[in-house]
């Protein structure tokens, strides 16, 4: 049993920039499954969004976010994230991180949807990563911060309504219980839900469900963007092809060598990123779909080096080859609902980033708003846990989420072992990739629902790490086909074939307890 003041499951962008601002009042711990360069972080790599050249740029940034999300944006989420970005740009630079220059001045690049450029970059392709090294640099200076690597969370501690801690699982199999006085998620995402994804292999959904099964209420589960260009080649990996390339000029090209982006969008390549994902569905059903760089007439190995040695991997050049890509799962728009500050539905517990709902991405997230949005709602989350006060008297009884370890443990599964919950979970990545990915319908989605409840009888038991994964992916599942089966209409980066048509009016999906409400 141990005590701190606060307790942060992950140290992505939101997870740091949290603990940074918490620290001022008392000790904080920082939980993270692997070592901590790793989080969906350090795998952005096409930049940062911020408007830093004033009100009117400010106002575009909104209303491009707002255009997006496709009638589902939280203008008051939104307009916090761009008027807020340049102060928390400023502190990043003012920790030491390098964003790529030109003469001195911040370059900018345009992306997909953006009215103008304004995403800032750093070593070319590398934007994540080198701030989740400032952030990292800045923190492990703070003496009341305690970074812990190689922990899982196992399930929130929930005393008389209210989260008191969490119960974890230590890089040694060990069991820990550390109890604070609030608990913040910023856990990032869930991408390993899908057999095809751009995210690291610690991307399994692990603070939605906790918080799921906590009793907090999550929101929007059926928006999961799939970034349209991954790289596409028999038994390589998912690796993103960044959206950059097109912001740099690349065109999309089928089969048969013609661009086609014109007969879906009037923005042609920098279309929304769910247009452009659709669009590569249905021309790479005749073929392969490729990125084409051969006529832009730039250093692109000095632009795009990370990208650039993993093609020469593959004996591909970006100047000299066209590029196999096809879409793959990307970005949670959903998440643990929370307020605009970060404030969840369960007193005592917060969230920020990827894990987090507030609505800031609506149905379909703008390009390099992520990592803003981290930034951005990490701070306000911390400074919510701050303005609470969050006192609370700690009784000795056992705690809800002590049963975690328990309940994990139980039960006469058929699968143990670390192969065969491998194969669990493969099957259950297939599943949702075939039933639930960017083109659904009632008949696949129930056929998804069916395989889930197959799972559900063989659930990998046992205190281990894959096993508590296969539990959480399990749960994730079951909340994106749930809500992705009751929104009836094609919004953002949902679509139904058999419902293809918008609705008329914006509603967000809510569920808690199993029962999945639309409140507008």
């Amino acid at each position: 049993m141990e005590q701190v003041d606060f307790l942060v499951v992950g140290a992505g962008i939101a997870g740091l920039s949290a603990a940074n601002c918490l620290s001022r009042l008392g000790s904080v711990v920082v939980v993270t499954k692997e070592e901590l360069a790793e989080s969906n972080t350090a795998y952005a790599q096409g930049g940062i969004a911020v408007a830093m050249g004033g009100d009117e740029d400010v106002a575009l940034h909104l209303e491009d976010t707002m255009s997006a999300g496709d009638g589902l944006v939280n203008r008051e989420a939104a307009a916090m994230l761009v008027e807020q970005g340049p102060q928390r740009v400023e502190e990043l630079l003012a920790w030491g991180t390098k964003f790529d220059r030109e003469n001195g001045e911040l370059m900018r690049t345009r992306e997909g949807a953006h009215s103008l450029p304004r995403i800032l970059h750093a070593n070319g392709d590398a934007t994540g990563k080198e701030i989740a090294v400032s952030l990292l640099r800045h923190v492990r200076e703070v003496d009341s911060i305690e970074l812990m690597e190689w922990t899982t969370g196992v399930d929130l501690l929930v005393e008389n309504g209210r989260v008191t801690g969490a119960t974890l699982l230590d890089g040694e199999g060990g069991v820990r219980v550390v109890r604070a006085k609030a608990v913040l998620l910023a856990s990032g995402g869930a991408g390993q839900v899908y057999s095809d994804t751009t995210n690291p292999a610690v991307a399994t959904g692990d603070g939605i469900a906790m918080a799921y099964r906590a009793g907090a209420e999550v929101s929007n589960m059926e928006f999961y963007q799939f970034h349209p260009t991954a790289f596409s080649a028999p038994g390589a990996p998912r690796f993103l092809m960044s959206e950059a390339l097109r912001g740099e000029g690349a065109y999309l090209v089928n089969a048969k060598g013609e661009r086609f982006m014109e007969r879906y969008h009037r923005l042609l390549e920098l279309a929304p990123r769910d247009v452009v994902a659709r669009a590569i569905t249905r021309e790479g059903m005749d073929g392969e779909v490729y990125l084409d760089m051969r006529h832009v007439k730039k250093d692109l190995q000095a632009r795009f080096p990370g990208i650039s040695r993993f093609l020469a991997q593959y004996r591909l050049d970006l100047g000299r080859d066209l590029i196999p890509v096809r879409p793959a799962a990307h970005y949670m728009m959903g998440g643990v609902r929370t307020d605009v500050h970060g404030r969840t539905s369960l007193p005592g517990l917060y969230a920020a980033g990827e894990v987090a709902c507030t609505g800031v991405h609506g149905a379909n997230r703008l390009a390099s708003n992520s990592l803003l949005e981290g930034l951005v709602f990490g701070v306000l989350a911390a400074e919510a846990v701050i303005a609470d006060g969050n006192e609370r008297k700690v009784d000795g009884q056992r705690a809800d989420g002590d049963l975690a370890v328990d309940r994990a443990a139980s039960g006469g599964s058929s699968v143990t072992g670390e192969a065969a919950t491998e194969r669990w979970i493969a099957e259950l990545r297939s599943l949702m990739w075939k039933y639930a990915g960017l083109l659904r319908d009632a008949e696949g989605l129930r056929q998804a629902q069916r395989g889930l409840d197959a799972l559900a009888v063989t659930m990998p038991r046992g205190i281990f790490r894959r096993a508590l994964e296969a539990r959480n992916l399990h749960v994730v599942a079951g909340l994106i086909v749930t809500s992705a089966l009751g929104r009836e209409e094609s919004r953002g980066a949902h679509y139904r074939n058999d419902f293809p048509e918008r609705n008329t009016v914006a509603r967000h999906s809510a569920m808690r307890a199993g029962e999945l409400t639309f409140v507008s």
